[in-house]
């Protein structure tokens, strides 16, 4: 079964989706996060979609489900890279994506995180025990 590779950076985890997402595969990627989220601490998830050029209504509600469950395990999730005609797509099935920051780039998301959580020690990641 195809999956997502989801790279963890520091506090954060990055997921880059570079194919389209059938459904099989957007529910394989939602355990997947959560999971990570879960065993890494994660405070944040970015999520790459700007070589997403279709969105439905379901990748619409996986994203909001995967906001919603990193949530709960004190994470969030910023959306980045949407392009024009799925923002218009999202809106228009009526999907406002509660819970989910967005970004126009991945530049932006980071520093969205970067904002909420701050880069200190306890954040940088397994680099910062190794410092001192």
């Amino acid at each position: 079964m195809d999956r997502i590779p989801i790279l963890r950076m520091g506090a954060f985890l990055l997921v880059t989706i570079q194919v389209d997402l059938y459904d099989r595969l957007a529910l394989s990627l939602e355990a997947d996060l959560v999971d990570m989220v879960h065993k890494t601490g994660a405070r944040g998830v970015l999520i790459d979609i700007s070589s997403v050029s279709i969105v439905d209504s379901f990748m619409g509600r996986i994203l909001g489900n995967i906001a919603s469950m990193t949530r709960v395990l004190d994470a969030e999730t910023v959306v980045v890279g949407m392009q024009p005609a799925v923002a218009i797509t999202l809106i228009e099935l009526g999907l406002s994506l509660k819970g989910v920051h967005t970004a126009l780039n991945v530049e932006r998301g980071m520093t969205l995180l970067n904002d909420k959580f701050g880069q200190d020690d306890e954040l940088a990641g397994d680099d910062a025990d190794d410092a001192e």
